[in-house]
């Protein structure tokens, strides 16, 4: 037998391993099953890291031979206990791909031509001054990412909003995480989860909904496995309109039809009202209701809910009435409930709403604050969390918890950062929606956009590729072939994960410190060494005086001592040396706070078993939040749902992941999953090439028919170039949050004669 066939096919690697690969989860001889399909040769050193893809945030061993990266481990002693994802075992050939963007570019007639630094910095530092002379500081912009390390984010949020007095700062966290983050506000005063991943081992049932996790995040899909195995009467239940991977091993699985999960949780809260399964003590000591504008009532929220009774909703939800009550009860009686959920509940025109009630239902229960009782949203990018939210990295926001629009938290970020009074502006920017959209209408004249890829993960890009041609962009990229990197006009070569230093935070708060351990490709910078020298060339190098990222680390570490999101403990040293660190963590012996608002927060006061502190008054919101359809509703013009999501392989527009072979072939090209009842209803079989058509645009593509596809419903992902299904996504979006409603799109299919070019 020759040494490849002894080597285990990636996609039924994945399948067997449950997307995940364990040393501690598989009965399994350790690493020496994985290493079949990964084996680079031996390896001279090993060293921690943390993983660059999905806001899991896995701790992984890099292995180094000759200087180069040739073998990733999970790391056993992170808090993901050695469990990557197929993905995450790869990364030793991400650092390998060829064609990496090594020099500046600037196109000259259509024509990308190499130049040096100081060019391509002193054209994007004159467009950028005229643009602001000329215009005012309103007419640039900042559109960032969930993968740019925390003291990049942070620095060009400085410089933005401090510097050029701008808060057009954005970024594709706006697209996937920004409903959590004003659901975890409006409801505890203060963003990020209350919970930890440790929950998960204390949990007897987990409430998912909107989330693949065995598929968007394996590891933590091990983790809920096996908790299931230790303690087999753990409950787990979904609710997706798709039968996903996750879905086939719920103990329950309620395919609801899309758009429709608000009258569900309210449903849940009446059953848990209706038979007292409710938490009356945890209710009087640290719970309000509020109908939107005021304080109401407990009875009043009982009267809000009687609308919501299973009965009346069930049709609607595609549902049983018995279905409802049944999680209902699982829900409220168990000993802990854990629920988790992400882009299915974020990326909704009810995002906000949907968010709020998911954290009702563990106020009025009592599931909360508490080992296994938790509501925790799970992140889609590596440092959404720590680099976007936290640092205030978005045009609504500043550093940890302050809004734009508050004028105390103007005057105290102007303070922390030595700005006069009046240098940040007191109104939001765009959001990334209406950013590109004030790029079609040429008010935003320049812009730079590090570490992402909107050209392709805008919904509506029909409306969102020709407004970025109007404006004049400089992007920081690994390749210059991706669909951003075709509408630059300054191409910027960035380095790539290891091959810079800097923290990630993740979904449980964790930090993590990234060290550089091999120099990027020809001339390629790192982000934060781009934006500092931008910064020194503009005239703000007093502002942006900090050289290097420990240095912006010592400055943000010390501004975060003043607020609740304090992490003033968190040394680069310890950094270092440990696995992470959970803030709240204000000295440096503090071991860092698993779970918040209970008496191990330094913020609760002692002898307080539980204090909701982000508030005032110190209790936690109830809303009375009502059912609002979406703007996209069925028609016979347009028959069918169309909704997007992850595969496995795959990671966000496929920029890195679909350039490796293995994740290239485990995937295959993208394409649109239908039941085969709809297929049959409308004269089309697998395999055929069809033309799905909403308001926003036309796309072909094949089609492949699966029974785990809900009627009604049909899924695509979007991490093919080829096949950008975003030019037909609706682009709606919650009026809080202004985060797009990607998972709901109304479209008529039909079959195609030929494939249609981009």
């Amino acid at each position: 037998m020759k040494e490849d066939d002894k080597r285990l096919n990636r996609r039924d690697f994945v399948k067997f391993a449950g997307g995940g690969v364990a040393v501690g989860a598989m009965a399994l001889s350790g690493w020496g099953i994985t290493e079949l399909i990964v084996d680079e040769g031996p390896v001279a050193s090993w060293h921690k890291s943390v993983c660059r893809y999905c806001g899991t945030g896995c701790g992984v061993m890099v292995g180094k031979r000759d200087g180069d990266v040739v073998r990733i481990r999970g790391d056993v002693e992170a808090h993901n206990k050695g469990v990557i994802c197929i993905k995450g075992s790869k990364l030793a050939e991400l650092t390998k791909l060829p064609n990496r963007l090594s020099q500046p570019k600037i196109k000259k007639n259509g024509r990308f031509v190499e130049v040096s630094w100081e060019e391509a910095m002193q054209l994007m530092t004159g467009k950028f001054q005229s643009s602001i002379e000329e215009n005012g500081p309103d007419s640039v912009a900042f559109y960032g990412s969930g993968q740019l390390y925390i003291e990049e984010s942070y620095t060009a949020n400085k410089l933005f909003k401090a510097g050029f007095g701008t808060n057009n700062v954005d970024g594709n966290p706006r697209l996937c995480m920004a409903s959590a983050a004003v659901g975890y506000t409006q409801t505890f005063g203060k963003d990020e989860p209350p919970g930890a991943y440790e929950d998960i081992d204390h949990a007897d049932c987990f409430f998912l909904i909107g989330s693949n996790t065995y598929e968007c995040h394996p590891p933590l899909w091990e983790r809920i496995m096996i908790r299931k195995k230790v303690h087999p009467e753990t409950k787990i239940i979904v609710v997706d309109p798709r039968r996903t991977m996750t879905a086939r091993h719920a103990d329950i699985h309620l395919p609801v039809i899309p758009g429709t999960d608000m009258l569900l949780l309210n449903a849940m809260a009446y059953e848990f009202v209706r038979n007292g399964w409710i938490d009356k003590d945890f209710i009087r000591k640290h719970v309000k209701f509020v109908d939107g504008k005021e304080t109401v009532a407990y009875e009043d929220f009982a009267r809000f809910l009687e609308d919501y009774a299973p009965k009346k909703v069930a049709d609607t939800l595609g549902i049983t009435k018995r279905q409802i009550e049944e999680v209902a009860y699982l829900f409220a009686n168990s000993k802990a409930t854990m629920s988790m959920w992400t882009m299915g509940i974020n990326q909704r025109s009810q995002g906000v709403f949907l968010n709020n009630t998911l954290n009702n239902l563990h106020l009025i229960t009592g599931h909360i604050c508490r080992p296994g009782a938790t509501p925790l949203s799970l992140t889609g990018q590596s440092n959404a969390c720590g680099g976007v939210r936290d640092t205030g990295s978005l045009s609504h926001i500043l550093p940890n918890g302050r809004l734009v629009a508050n004028e105390k938290h103007r005057r105290e970020m102007e303070e922390l950062w030595n700005v006069p009074e009046g240098s940040i502006a007191p109104n939001p920017g765009y959001d990334a929606v209406n950013l590109f959209k004030a790029m079609g209408d040429e008010k935003v004249k320049a812009a730079l956009i590090m570490c992402t890829n909107p050209a392709q993960s805008m919904p509506n890009l029909g409306e969102v590729r020709p407004a970025m041609e109007k404006c004049f962009l400089v992007v920081a990229e690994i390749f210059e072939n991706s669909e951003t990197a075709q509408y630059a006009d300054i191409l910027l070569p960035a380095a790539l994960w290891a091959e810079k230093e800097g923290v990630y935070g993740q979904s449980e708060r964790r930090y993590q410190l990234i060290e550089k351990m091999i120099d990027p490709p020809g001339e390629a910078r790192s982000d934060f060494d781009i934006l500092v020298d931008f910064a020194n060339r503009m005239g703000y190098g007093d502002l942006i005086a900090y050289k290097t990222p420990s240095e912006c680390w010592e400055e943000y570490r010390k501004i975060s001592a003043s607020s609740y999101y304090n992490f003033e403990g968190m040394t680069r040293e310890r950094l270092k040396e440990l696995r992470g660190l959970q803030w709240p963590c204000p000295t440096t012996d503090h071991p860092g706070t698993v779970r918040r608002f209970t008496s191990e927060d330094p913020f609760v006061p002692e002898g307080k078993d539980v204090e909701f502190y982000g508030k005032p008054d110190k209790r936690a919101v109830v809303f009375l939040r009502p059912y609002i359809p979406s703007n996209e509703q069925l028609s016979e013009e347009a028959p069918i749902y169309l909704t997007t999501g992850r595969v496995v392989e795959q990671w966000h527009t496929g920029t890195m992941t679909d350039k490796i072979p293995d994740l290239r072939e485990g995937s295959g090209r993208a394409h649109f999953i239908m039941n085969p009842v709809d297929a049959a209803m409308m004269d089309l079989e697998d395999g055929d090439l069809v033309e799905v058509t909403s308001q926003y645009g036309t796309i072909t593509g094949q089609l492949k028919l699966s029974e785990n596809e809900t009627r009604g419903t049909m899924f695509a992902s979007f991490y093919d170039s080829q096949f950008l299904v975003n030019l037909v996504v609706a682009d709606n979006y919650d009026p809080v949050s202004k985060e797009p409603e990607y998972k709901i799109t109304a479209v008529s299919v039909k079959k195609a004669t030929k494939l249609e070019k981009l």
